[in-house]
């Protein structure tokens, strides 16, 4: 799983808990998980993951979702990024 970090198009990261490599390329139908780990897992996942320069996003909700929610070269589901999207697109309450 750790050797599949380097091919990875971004890892999304709880700061310290979580984290979540995905891979991309253009004409896929959508962002596939190729590592995932908690804690000291997710520390050497974030660590090759920054070796390799691949972009470390900070987004607690998304990567505990995508931890619990997709397996190991599995296709990311269509509704998450549709939540990501329109979390983007309409401002937080306080």
């Amino acid at each position: 799983m750790i050797a599949a970090v380097p091919k990875a198009a971004v890892v999304i990261t709880n700061p310290t808990h979580f984290a979540v490599a995905l891979e991309y390329e253009r004409g896929m139908d959508a962002s596939v998980r190729v590592a995932k780990g908690v804690d000291a897992l997710a520390l050497k996942i974030r660590e090759v993951a920054d070796k390799h320069s691949v972009p470390l996003v900070e987004n607690p909700p998304l990567a505990r979702a995508l931890h619990a929610t997709v397996e190991i070269d599995q296709q990311i589901p269509p509704v998450i990024g549709q939540v990501m999207r329109l979390r983007r697109m309409v401002p937080a309450r306080r």
